[in-house]
């Protein structure tokens, strides 16, 4: 555990340049404030839940965490994944799938899990964003066209029925109001990037809402503090129901932070980011959110990436952020009640717009096609199922595709024997009965089965020598196969044998038993040559003729 808790160095970071910590802090704040604001609603939970979640998920997570840039709150992942948790069990479900997922990420850290997330492949993550900002997206409708949402865990059916009741009975003041914040963003960040336009936006559109007097739904009254920490919330009869969700947002809270921490590592020079400790400070962030009301919380990679961008160096700016927060919730409550839901929406839009980078995934679909299913499947499982079932899938499809390749890049090939040492009546001899296989690549259960086939083919000899040498890895599977194989040439009369078996190979072929009876049978030898005297001195022995020519093998 020790490892896992804060160092002097991190403290010794933030004393370095703290002046620049505190205006990247703020800066992160004021971008942050509309984003809590707007996922806090999605969720379910309302607005207050939201900036509960940013100011106290925030700050213990930049105390505790394993980044000295990474900055956490609400997300639009989580979101999409909270929605069904409310519609089922309602905002003490959505608590305690918080508290038990903290408990889980903490038991990650301790376990040294963190290393895990270096093994999903790049086009589930794209796959993955874009199958997210397609759920954000659509998430938003309802409340940018100022209809009443139906109710339902399917976004896209949601988003249908929305906008035939737009159809119906048109509202055009929400709708005016979330196109504008929206367009208003998406033209700011090009024009210029370091103004928070965000905040602008959304500042204009309740400026002209409350003048105008606009029959727009606005977020209400929020808590000018947070509540008092409570339990009451936690039922012990409910937590088998809701243990499945708390693993799934667990699992996202894990991947997505992990992955963020590493995007911010890459944006930088010299910093980098202790895997096992972001865990942790995400678990203690989550287990003690719910405390307060706040939803899940995990890293957030666009609010990270302005933490960088503004020359945040040490955890002091995330810490900040959290601290300007609480103090807007403590002298601007009651401004922010009037902010019109429209408004938030057409934030989370320009978000969700934002998060696919048109280039990187045209990039990433033209370089192999596999990574370009991958990619697509992530994505539309992402917006049929769940996040953590898409990254599931995306996955087990990238595992598979990889399986295929490096089993079409394994071979089985028929080799000449050297016959530099041999007269050429042995030469004739040796060519109608001896031949010799290579291996390259790995034995294993993708590709052993195809070498079974091949082995099984042979014909009209009767020594085999396998050299081993070059084989990559070896699995129990093609182990397996591999005394399968040998078994059927023995039964047909062939005798086998072995060459150049690496150390590390050993293990797996003496628990299938393929190894010992060879051995005891002469018939594994270090060298191939060693194995090519063997096979002259039995087919010398035996006085073997020649039925016909076998015109399969190679000259030796």
């Amino acid at each position: 555990m020790a490892a896992l808790l804060p160092t002097l160095a991190d403290w010794t970071a933030v004393r370095r340049q703290p002046r620049r910590d505190v205006l990247a802090g703020l800066t992160v704040a004021i971008v942050a404030l509309p984003l809590a604001l707007g996922f806090g609603v999605s969720s379910g939970l309302g607005a207050a839940a939201g900036l509960a979640t940013a100011i106290v998920a925030g700050a213990l997570a930049a105390i505790l965490g394993g980044s000295n840039l990474q900055v956490s709150g609400p997300t639009g992942a989580m979101t999409v994944v909270l929605v069904p948790i409310v519609g089922q069990f309602g905002a003490a479900g959505v608590l305690t799938v918080g508290l038990i997922a903290g408990v889980v990420l903490i038991g990650l850290a301790v376990a040294r899990a963190g290393r895990f997330v270096q093994y999903v492949p790049a086009p589930v993550v794209e796959g993955f964003t874009i199958g997210i900002a397609m759920v954000i997206f659509l998430q938003q409708v309802p409340a940018a066209l100022g209809v009443a949402a139906v109710h339902g865990d399917k976004v896209a059916v949601v988003a249908w029925h929305a906008m035939i009741d737009f159809v119906a009975t048109p509202h055009w003041p929400s709708l005016a109001l979330a196109a504008g914040v929206a367009v208003v963003m998406l033209a700011g960040v090009r024009w210029k990037p370091g103004v928070p336009f965000s905040l602008l936006a959304v500042a204009a559109a309740t400026a002209l809402a409350v003048v105008a007097g606009l029959n727009v739904a606005q977020i209400g009254t929020l808590p000018k503090t947070l509540a008092a920490p409570s339990l009451a919330f936690l039922h012990p009869s409910a937590i088998p129901l809701l243990l499945p969700s708390a693993l799934a947002v667990a699992a996202l809270a894990a991947l997505e932070s992990l992955l963020s921490a590493t995007v911010a590592d890459a944006m930088t020079v010299g910093q980098r980011h202790d895997p096992d400790r972001e865990l942790f400070g995400q678990g203690v962030a989550n287990l003690v959110t719910p405390l307060f009301g706040g939803v899940p919380a995990t890293a957030a990679i666009a609010r990270t990436a302005v933490n960088v961008r503004t020359g945040a160096g040490s955890r002091l700016a995330a810490l900040t952020h959290a601290v300007v927060l609480a103090a807007v919730m403590l002298a601007a409550a009651p401004l922010v009640a009037h902010v019109p839901l429209a408004a938030l929406a057409g934030v989370l839009l320009a978000t969700a717009i934002r998060m696919v980078e048109v280039s990187s995934l045209l990039a990433l679909a033209r370089s192999t096609r596999s990574d370009a299913v991958v990619m697509g499947f992530t994505a539309l499982a992402t917006l049929a199922f769940d996040l953590v079932t898409a990254v599931g899938i995306g996955v087990v499809l990238a595992a598979f595709l990889a399986v295929s390749k490096i089993a079409r890049a394994a071979t089985l090939e028929q080799v000449p024997l050297d016959l530099s040492d041999h007269h050429a009546e042995e030469a004739a001899l040796l060519r109608e009965h001896i031949v010799a296989y290579r291996f390259d690549g790995p034995l294993f259960f993708a590709a052993a089965h195809r070498f079974l086939l091949e082995l099984s083919e042979v014909s009209d000899v009767r020594v085999i020598i396998l050299r081993m040498s070059r084989i990559s890895t070896v699995d129990g599977s093609g182990a397996v196969v591999l005394r399968d194989a040998i078994e059927r040439l023995e039964r047909r009369g062939i005798t086998v044998y072995l060459s150049g078996v690496r150390t590390g190979h050993t293990k797996a072929l003496e628990a299938i038993g393929v190894l010992d009876r060879l051995r005891q049978c002469n018939r594994v030898f270090e060298h191939t040559d060693e194995a090519i005297t063997a096979a002259r001195a039995l087919l010398h022995n035996h006085r073997v003729l020649p039925q016909r020519p076998n015109l399969a093998t190679e000259p030796i």
